[in-house]
């Protein structure tokens, strides 16, 4: 039975994982090409005031195969990967709260990954398109990140031990407002304590950004511009759009094929063994 389960979760993972490579491609793509065209314009900058630029090798994958076939195998096959995670983590949950239908639970739980996996890392540590980060900070700042998404999907994981263990007392109206505080009250003080990117990423002391500044030459003119702000805030928030269209598709979809499923074997109880 729990084979079925996660194969279900798997063809959410997948649709949602079509979904949100179409509202990539079509809002995200164009932010990371011009991305691409800044750094490369960056480096012949840099060249030509003598400080010397990056020379990457031949590209192995066009830009549009790269911005066609690899983003959509790519976010398909994370959606097959989350989908199957979600279908595990709802067999969990299910034996503990009976008193959900398989369609708001399985909502709850993509909600509750999303906010864990993704949604209070990314507030801390957001996406960058190409030419925002310095690579040579590529593996602390990848450490940070997964450190941050550790301890979000920990309080995740206690903001629902903490509402289910008050909700004979509270009721499940306050018991959900408990598990949302501490959650959000425990990811707030971990953002507060962890450094920012940005100290790692080889920009001046004090300086908490990433993002390439304007280059200057020796007399202290700008010879070229900095990253513009308003595609760096776009990209940020079209990766959001993107994982929140992923994981809605995974909680409803995935919630409507469980719900058939349990309603043709008639009984929960097969899900709740596992």
């Amino acid at each position: 039975m729990e084979k079925l389960v996660i194969g279900r979760g798997v063809l959410a993972g997948a649709v949602g994982g079509l979904f949100a490579f179409l509202f990539a491609r079509i809002f995200a793509e164009p932010i990371i090409g011009r991305a691409i065209d800044y750094e490369a314009a960056r480096d012949a900058a840099k060249e030509t005031i003598g400080h010397g630029g990056m020379h990457e090798g031949p590209e192995i994958f066009s830009r549009a195969v790269q911005a066609n076939v690899g983003i959509g195998v790519g976010i398909i096959a994370l959606g097959c990967a989350l989908g199957a995670l979600f279908a595990v983590v709802y067999c969990f949950a299910a034996p503990r709260l009976q008193t959900m239908t398989p369609r708001g639970l399985s909502l709850a739980v993509a909600m509750s990954m999303f906010l864990g996996i993704y949604l209070l890392p990314a507030l801390k540590y957001p996406a960058n398109p190409p030419a925002v980060g310095n690579g040579d900070t590529i593996g602390d700042r990848s450490g940070l990140y997964l450190l941050m998404v550790a301890i979000s999907v920990a309080l995740v994981l206690a903001g629902w031990l903490v509402a289910h263990a008050v909700t004979p007392k509270l009721g499940s109206w306050y018991a959900m407002l408990s598990g949302a505080a501490v959650a959000l009250v425990g990811s707030a003080l971990a953002m507060a304590v962890l450094p920012p990117s940005g100290h790692l990423a080889g920009n001046p002391p004090g300086s908490a950004t990433e993002t390439p500044r304007p280059l200057l030459d020796a007399a202290g003119n700008i010879v070229f511009p900095g990253f513009d702000a308003d595609d760096l805030y776009q990209f940020r928030l079209f990766s959001i759009g993107a994982q929140l269209i992923l994981w809605l598709v995974i909680g409803l979809l995935g919630g409507e094929l469980l719900q058939r499923l349990t309603a043709r074997r008639g009984t929960r109880e097969p899900v709740l063994a596992a």
